[in-house]
């Protein structure tokens, strides 16, 4: 029989964080699922920490392959899942033991719902509480405040073609995936408590961003919805607006700060003109 949930665990040199991230998935309430350790192209240990998992337990399952990057493995690991719902998990993260028992609640209460997530605590190199909003589709459009730690119906990732493949730069496919879901007009259910904990460091994938690369990557997703952005032109700047300064906050060890101004919607970049200033 097939398992409920199925949990999807991409790595890429995770030797440090697996441990605990899979430690973190056996601990949960909820026990009928799957989880799918995707190894992109790892050159350290990461491979021999998942085989010792998948000897532990059979509900663990390992596939290797060639570095593709973030987006490309998700849907590499989804696309072999067997389950109804999916749980992306970065490999540095951990679940609270409650949340899958809660949100597979949640869904089999409520089948208009399509997404649940929650809130977050931080660790790592910072502590604290993560706290998002509930789901608006304008607010989404400004700024990624869901991580992908959310559950979803695995129908949905099909509805929608899986997460963008397609991005200049790895690291928003899961911002332009909750877009995609929004446009379709997903039920998003926040739980409004900690679902995960969220690990920081100096080192992640995001913090390596330029600014030239993040806005490439805005330019990406605006163009593919830019009727969207055109509908929701004035909400989405002041949204923009409001977020500015985490941008920034963003971009410091880069040494730049980054000025945006929403302004006529010139082509189809939403943030139309721009200036760039070092420190």
């Amino acid at each position: 029989m097939n398992p409920i949930l199925s949990i999807i665990i991409p790595c890429y040199n995770s030797e440090s964080t697996l441990e605990s991230t899979l430690e973190s998935v056996i601990r949960q309430d909820f026990q009928d699922w799957e989880a799918l350790i995707i190894n992109d192209g790892s050159t350290d240990t990461t491979e021999e920490i998942a085989l010792r998992w998948i000897n532990k337990d059979e509900r663990f399952k390992y596939f290797a392959k060639q570095n593709e990057g973030l987006g490309k493995t998700r849907n590499y690991g989804i696309g072999k899942s067997k389950g109804s719902y999916i749980l992306p998990l970065d490999s540095d993260n951990q679940l609270i033991k409650d949340f899958t028992q809660e949100a597979i609640a949640v869904f089999e209460k409520n089948q208009d719902i399509g997404v649940v997530y929650g809130d977050a605590e931080y660790f790592g190199e910072k502590t604290g509480l993560w706290k998002v909003a509930d789901y608006d589709l304008k607010k989404m459009l400004a700024n990624n405040y869901i991580d992908a730690c959310g559950i979803f119906r695995k129908k949905l990732w099909v509805e929608v073609g899986g997460y963008d493949e397609n991005m200049p730069y790895q690291g928003n496919e899961d911002w332009e995936f909750w877009i995609a879901l929004g446009v379709l007009n997903v039920k998003f259910h926040h739980l409004n408590k900690i679902t995960f904990k969220y690990f920081v460091s100096k080192d992640s994938m995001i913090r390596s961003y330029t600014v030239e690369m993040m806005l490439l990557n805005y330019d990406h997703i605006s163009k593919k919805y830019r009727n969207h952005y055109h509908k929701f032109y004035r909400d989405v700047c002041l949204s923009f607006e409001k977020n500015e300064i985490k941008y920034n906050n963003n971009l410091k060890s880069e040494k730049f700060v980054i000025d945006l101004f929403c302004s006529t919607f010139f082509g189809f970049s939403i943030f139309g003109l721009y200036k760039i200033k070092k420190h």
